[in-house]
Protein backbone atom coordinates (compact mmCIF):
# COMPACT_ATOMS: atom_id res chain seq x y z
CA UNK A 1 0.00 0.00 0.00
CA UNK A 2 1.62 3.24 -1.25
CA UNK A 3 0.81 6.22 0.99
CA UNK A 4 -1.58 8.81 0.32
CA UNK A 5 0.92 11.86 0.26
CA UNK A 6 3.40 10.30 -2.08
CA UNK A 7 0.56 10.34 -4.87
CA UNK A 8 1.02 14.73 -4.68
CA UNK A 9 4.53 14.77 -3.70
CA UNK A 10 6.75 16.60 -6.36
CA UNK A 11 10.41 17.55 -5.91
CA UNK A 12 11.30 21.17 -5.25
CA UNK A 13 11.98 23.02 -8.30
CA UNK A 14 15.40 24.53 -8.51
CA UNK A 15 16.08 28.09 -9.78
CA UNK A 16 19.14 28.48 -11.28
CA UNK A 17 20.20 32.23 -10.04
CA UNK A 18 22.97 34.00 -9.24
CA UNK A 19 23.71 36.51 -6.72
CA UNK A 20 25.64 39.97 -7.62
CA UNK A 21 27.32 39.90 -3.82
CA UNK A 22 29.63 37.14 -2.08
CA UNK A 23 30.13 36.56 1.59
CA UNK A 24 33.19 38.15 3.09
CA UNK A 25 33.91 36.07 6.11
CA UNK A 26 36.91 38.78 7.62
CA UNK A 27 34.38 41.59 7.43
CA UNK A 28 31.35 39.52 8.39
CA UNK A 29 29.07 40.92 5.79
CA UNK A 30 28.29 40.80 1.64
CA UNK A 31 30.46 42.70 -0.44
CA UNK A 32 29.77 43.67 -3.95
CA UNK A 33 32.58 41.78 -6.39
CA UNK A 34 34.20 45.31 -6.38
CA UNK A 35 34.63 45.52 -3.12
CA UNK A 36 31.65 47.66 -1.55
CA UNK A 37 29.55 46.55 0.76
CA UNK A 38 26.09 45.12 -0.75
CA UNK A 39 24.21 46.84 1.40
CA UNK A 40 24.75 50.03 0.49
CA UNK A 41 23.96 49.55 -3.18
CA UNK A 42 19.98 51.03 -3.51
CA UNK A 43 20.20 49.36 -6.70
CA UNK A 44 20.84 46.10 -5.40
CA UNK A 45 18.45 46.24 -2.77
CA UNK A 46 15.38 47.71 -4.85
CA UNK A 47 16.03 44.16 -6.89
CA UNK A 48 16.80 41.36 -4.79
CA UNK A 49 14.98 43.37 -1.59
CA UNK A 50 17.97 42.05 1.06
CA UNK A 51 21.23 40.96 1.22
CA UNK A 52 20.39 38.16 3.45
CA UNK A 53 23.90 36.24 4.29
CA UNK A 54 24.34 32.59 3.76
CA UNK A 55 26.74 32.30 6.80
CA UNK A 56 24.83 31.20 9.61
CA UNK A 57 21.45 31.82 10.39
CA UNK A 58 19.19 33.10 7.40
CA UNK A 59 17.43 35.88 9.30
CA UNK A 60 20.68 37.83 10.09
CA UNK A 61 20.93 40.68 7.49
CA UNK A 62 23.84 42.52 6.33
CA UNK A 63 23.11 46.50 7.79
Amino acid sequence: MQPFALNYARPAVEFEATTPYVYDSGRQLNVLFDGRVAACDHALLREVGTTTSTAGSKTHFDD
